[in-house]
């Protein structure tokens, strides 16, 4: 099943509800970051570059954003009277389930449910996240975590912070055990043999991967991505997932090979 590609419209003067670009725009027609930093550590995070944080501040902690809930009501508000319902994913420069502040988690998710909104978490946090299962429905929302092993010594190297990969796992088995749309970011794509593993481990109770790989490491130059995206199609055809090559894979996709970028994510 799959969604209309038309690009989603930017309301006029929404600031903490928006149209996301570039690589984020490949995963989401919306998004929201109720706060800023988020505390996982994890040592290939492009953010604090993009929020021009200095690192150390970044992981420190997650720190509510000012009169974020207050705001976050007025952009649903305005999406609400122009009719548009898509899933507004959160978050891209911050995890909702961070080890720190979580306060705004749930009343954002609640505030986008009042206003017709959809919901898309996509997190580290693991287990963490459990608290807000309730609110999920399944004709409406998803649940999602990004997987880069399921080698505990490999993510506290990589993702010293965050969820370890059983915890995270045993958060999408609990979402999906309740009805939830369930998918994995495969990006970044570290070690090619880790990421194939996890789709190989995972597919019975994952609805769809998103695949990518590592930037601004020095593994970038070194890896055969042509190799890695040719096995994961193969891998994800055999069997029979869903599955999103991004972009930045997207040169090695054989000819005419069907890309959708929105796929409808509940079930």
């Amino acid at each position: 099943m799959q969604s209309k590609d038309q690009p989603t419209i930017a309301i006029k003067g929404c600031e903490y509800i928006y149209v996301p670009a570039g690589q984020a725009g490949e995963y989401a027609p919306l998004a929201a970051n109720p706060y800023r930093g988020c505390g996982h550590a994890c040592a290939y995070c492009y953010v604090p570059h993009a929020l021009r944080m200095k690192r150390k501040e970044f992981d420190t902690g997650a720190l509510p954003r000012p009169d974020y809930l207050r705001r976050l009501r007025r952009d649903a508000q305005k999406y609400q009277a122009a009719g548009i319902h898509e899933q507004v994913m959160l978050s891209f420069t911050t995890d909702v389930y961070n080890p720190f502040d979580t306060s705004l988690t749930r009343p954002t998710i609640e505030t986008l449910i009042e206003h017709g909104l959809g919901v898309c978490v996509l997190t580290k946090g693991g287990t963490r996240a459990l608290v807000d299962l309730d609110l999920f429905r399944p004709t409406r929302d998803c649940f999602a975590s990004t997987l880069t092993s399921l080698d505990d010594s490999f993510s506290k190297k990589w993702e010293p912070e965050a969820a370890l990969p059983g915890d995270r796992i045993a958060a999408l088995k609990s979402f999906h055990d309740a009805g939830i749309f369930t998918w994995v970011s495969l990006e970044p794509t570290i070690d090619c043999d880790s990421s194939l593993k996890i789709v190989s481990e995972t597919h019975e109770f994952v609805d769809l991967y998103k695949i990518g790989r590592v930037n601004y490491e020095q593994i970038t130059r070194r890896t055969d991505w042509e190799s890695y995206t040719h096995r994961m199609i193969d891998l994800c055809q055999s069997l029979g997932v869903k599955h999103y090559v991004k972009k930045d894979l997207q040169r090695y996709l054989p000819a005419g090979y069907v890309n959708v970028l929105r796929q409808v994510q509940h079930k």
